[in-house]
Formats: C-alpha cells, structure tokens, sequence
C-alpha cells in the first residue's frame, strides 16, 4: 500500500472521528446543561420550602402569642 492511498483513508477516519466525537461532546453539554438546570430547579424548590416552612412557624409563634395575651394564665 502506497503513502498516497493510505493518506486519503486517514484524512477520512480522522474527520469521521472528528465527527463523532464532536456529536459526542454536544450530547454531554446538553446534558451537562440539563441536569445543572435540574439542580438549581431543586434549590429553587428547596429555597422556596424552607421560605414556607420558616412563614408557617413564624404564623405559629405570632398565633401562640396572641393566645398567651388574650387568655389568663398563671404568672411567674
């Protein structure tokens, strides 16, 4: 086999590699992109149940309070 025919052949297997290497890479980014929208998508949620969370114990205290005013207790 002479240099010339085996130069085409490898110019060809190295741009299909290229290829396919750069399909590769571009399915990894876009799932790269999506689970690091997935995340934040979490902590956003998770944010947003603490933020509950800390409004309904907050609502709690306030009620708790209001009902110590309002009712008679012992003193100490």
């Amino acid at each position: 086999m002479s240099s010339s025919t085996s130069s085409p052949v490898r110019g060809v297997a190295l741009a299909l590699a290229l290829a396919l290497a750069t399909t590769l890479l571009g399915g990894c980014a876009v799932i790269t992109v999506g689970s690091t929208a997935v995340g934040l998508a979490a902590t956003g949620a998770g944010l947003v149940v603490d933020a509950a969370v800390g409004t309904v114990k907050l609502g709690g205290k306030a009620v708790g309070a209001a009902v110590d005013a309002v009712t008679p207790g012992e003193q100490q």
